[in-house]
């Protein structure tokens, strides 16, 4: 079961979101992420750590946005996912757009119970 976690949803639309859930606390942070995407999203990630003064380690998951949406928003996600998976040994699943009607922990937890794809990220849904 997923505990702890940090969840990127990050497709090119208006406010794209990173959540955070450490010991039953959820916090959200959206931005706008238009320029330099990686820098930012990584940026952003950093700061929110920073702030709630969060440990990651290997218990932690990361669940990805694989879409539809904007091709290099979802591939600047994508890649900030995978680097943290390898660089942190955290478990890394994705979910479509679609499946998380509403970005707030109750929507996220009934995500996470339906199942999510772990390691099933080769296969993103870009808007043409």
């Amino acid at each position: 079961m997923i505990k702890d976690f940090i969840i990127l949803s990050c497709i090119g639309k208006n406010n794209d979101r990173i959540g955070l859930r450490v010991k039953e606390n959820f916090f959200i942070h959206e931005f706008d992420c238009k320029i330099n995407k990686i820098d930012q999203l990584v940026s952003n990630i950093l700061n929110l750590i920073k702030k709630h003064k969060v440990n990651i380690d290997n218990k932690f998951s990361i669940i990805v946005n694989i879409g539809p949406g904007s091709f290099s928003s979802i591939r600047a996600s994508l890649s900030v996912a995978k680097g943290l998976k390898i660089s942190k040994k955290l478990y890394l699943y994705g979910f479509k757009n679609s499946d998380l009607r509403q970005f707030n922990l109750e929507n996220i937890e009934l995500l996470i119970s339906k199942g999510l794809s772990q390691n099933k990220l080769i296969k993103p849904i870009y808007l043409s």
